[in-house]
């Protein structure tokens, strides 16, 4: 079940987010997405920080720490938004759930150069559908919600960077 909803989410088919928005049982399979993804995002952040010159150990940690922190701060700042300004009905279980399964795209960061660009953009589009779905709103209200959502998520990411960057520097 687990791959057949990955792939659906691939396939960005909205039968499938609705399936994952109203299993309860999908929130461990959606922590597992996150967690394959934080894997390979650390895994590869790690291995470009051999070539950058930087720490090898903080960007592993900070990957890592990052995708987990993203995905509850994306859930938390879309189920806020989307409930109390456009009028959406989720509860904070289903966005968990979305947008956890809206990461599976990122997973391409494994395919070096592009499989990052490339994933990043398929998850935001497959996180748009969740967000839509999940909050049941129409696509402007989905979009609103997305665009300050990601505005926090990228903000945060910053910072981590920053954060486990500075403590990077103190080790080495």
């Amino acid at each position: 079940m687990l791959v057949n909803r990955i792939i659906g989410v691939f396939k960005l088919d909205v039968g499938t987010f609705e399936a994952i928005e109203h299993d309860p049982t999908a929130t461990g399979q959606a922590a597992l997405v996150v967690a394959i993804v934080a894997l390979l995002s650390a895994f590869g952040s790690a291995f470009g920080a051999v070539f950058s010159n930087s720490g090898f150990f903080s960007n592993f940690i900070s990957a890592l720490v990052w995708t987990f922190l993203g995905w509850l701060v994306w859930s938390v700042i879309s189920y806020f938004v989307g409930v109390n300004f456009f009028g959406g009905q989720a509860t904070l279980d289903e966005m968990l759930r979305v947008i956890g399964f809206a990461y599976a795209p990122q997973m391409l960061a494994i395919i070096p150069c592009i499989g990052g660009l490339v994933g990043a953009i398929w998850s935001l589009v497959a996180g748009f559908i969740a967000v839509r779905q999940g909050l049941d709103i129409d696509d402007l209200k989905a979009f609103l919600t997305i665009v300050i959502g990601f505005g926090v998520y990228i903000a945060g990411s910053i910072l981590i960077g920053i954060i486990f960057g500075g403590i990077g520097a103190l080790f080495s």
